[in-house]
């Protein structure tokens, strides 16, 4: 099937660099088409060049005076935490033991798995995500609900099973060989089955013995293509611990990287209290970062400095990292992003952050040749985005002719009541109704 959207379009062709200066690397064409054909972008540009070549067969919907920009790639998230989001008062280590781990023992239940996979994924494109890296829990049924569920929604989605054989409650536990034979199974049913794409796991350092760790190294080299996800240097108590389980390396990275997990297609959340000598390491890896806002907030693990990564050459995405994180819309992680940087004297231009929640997101993920912007040939994930969301969103966004102004305003007063609909693969997955967004004669 062949249609045109309508729209008003903004998406980055590179990256703009922290401080936007790089003008060319956003594209906005404020009347333009884009044209899908089954799940790829066939044509895109100005509506009066490109509406007079379109034939009769073409439905154009008209969706003027919204934004269409591309769906937007979270780099880290937990699915099985959708009932621990939003409690109160713990660290990291505490907040696993009171809430995280407790929650993922009901995961041994498919049922339970079933339905938590469509509440999360729900939540997500309700949110314009298309794209996420997302971990399971130790039960392989986790997965397998999970990518029922994803590709149900004709989502790109990174997922895989947490391995962990030590520091866990019973139930959470595998081992060594069981959870190399399960992930193997799970890699076998579901690496790019469709858009779905495997990732090895191990949860955090802690909760793997070295036999463990070593395992899931010659597991990522049996399969080259699957990809890595974990945790690193996300709170000063955590890294201590880590220093007392692994007196041997020389940092926490380190553990990762001498245990063979530390690669391109490896994204690791927080990296918050990285040293020069391992942002260095994860450049010369290929290994990406996930930048988590509102988790380091909430539960007080601290801040990351953007400037000292890109500096360092790190590729870095956004991650919610829900449920540690307070919010699945990614506008909200990045309202919270520029805040984390002003805080530090760092200025995150609107060009970067549009960057870093898109584009940047498939860059860190391996995949902005397929997603991240609105390119001819690229796979059809979009959102389209309603500055009139809100009263006050309608009248901040109409003060200024200038697009990236209005992007400003939209990620920082903006969430899921912004997103008008959501497709993924060339289909309208999410539409909201509660917005008035059709206009008299226009077909919406």
């Amino acid at each position: 099937m062949t249609f045109a959207i309508r729209a008003s379009l903004l998406h980055c062709l590179r990256d703009p660099g922290l401080d936007g200066r790089d003008g060319g690397a956003i594209q906005f064409i404020r009347d333009a088409v884009v044209v899908v054909e089954g799940t790829k972008f066939e044509r895109v540009g100005d509506a009066a060049r490109l509406l007079p070549q379109l034939g009769p067969d073409v439905r154009v919907h008209d969706h003027r005076g919204q934004y269409l920009l591309p769906g937007f790639v979270d780099c880290h998230a937990h699915f099985p935490q959708i009932d621990v989001i939003a409690s109160y008062g713990a660290q990291l280590l505490e907040w696993l033991e009171k809430y995280t781990f407790p929650e993922e023992t009901k995961f041994a239940d498919r049922a339970h798995a079933d339905a938590a996979a469509k509440f999360f994924l729900d939540r997500l494109i309700e949110n314009g995500t298309t794209t996420a890296s997302v971990f399971c829990t130790v039960h392989p049924q986790s997965v397998d609900a999970f990518f029922t569920e994803s590709e149900a929604r004709g989502l790109r989605m990174v997922a895989g099973k947490c391995m962990m054989d030590r520091n866990a409650p019973d139930g959470l536990r595998d081992t060594a060989e069981s959870g190399v034979r399960e992930s193997i199974e799970l890699i076998e049913r579901w690496h790019q089955h469709g858009r779905s794409l495997y990732a090895i796991t191990p949860r955090f350092a802690a909760t793997s013995t070295p036999e463990q760790l070593r395992a899931m190294g010659a597991l990522a080299m049996q399969y080259p293509t699957t990809y890595i996800q974990s945790h690193v240097a996300e709170n000063k108590s955590e890294i201590e611990w880590i220093a007392k389980l692994f007196p041997e390396h020389r940092s926490y990275l380190d553990v990762y990287d001498q245990h063979g997990l530390l690669r391109e297609r490896a994204i690791y959340a927080h990296c918050i209290y990285l040293s020069d000598l391992d942002r260095a390491r994860m450049a010369e890896a290929g290994a990406s970062a996930a930048f988590c806002p509102t988790s380091n907030l909430f539960i007080g693990s601290g801040l990351y400095n953007l400037a000292q990564a890109i500096a360092a050459r790190n590729v870095v995405g956004l991650g919610t990292d829900v449920g540690g994180g307070t919010s699945y819309s990614m506008l909200q992680t990045l309202a919270e992003a520029y805040k984390v940087q002003q805080l530090q004297g760092i200025s995150m231009s609107p060009a970067y952050a549009l960057y870093l929640a898109t584009l940047g997101g498939a860059n860190a993920l391996s995949l902005e040749d397929k997603i991240g912007s609105i390119e001819v040939g690229k796979e059809a994930d979009f959102v389209l985005i309603d500055p009139r969301a809100t009263a006050l969103l309608e009248r901040r966004t109409s003060l200024r002719n200038d697009a990236l102004d209005a992007w400003f305003a939209l990620m920082t007063l903006g969430d899921d009541r912004t997103i008008a609909a959501t497709f993924a693969n060339g289909v309208k997955i999410y539409e909201n109704r509660t917005l008035q967004i059709a206009r008299p004669g226009a077909d919406s």
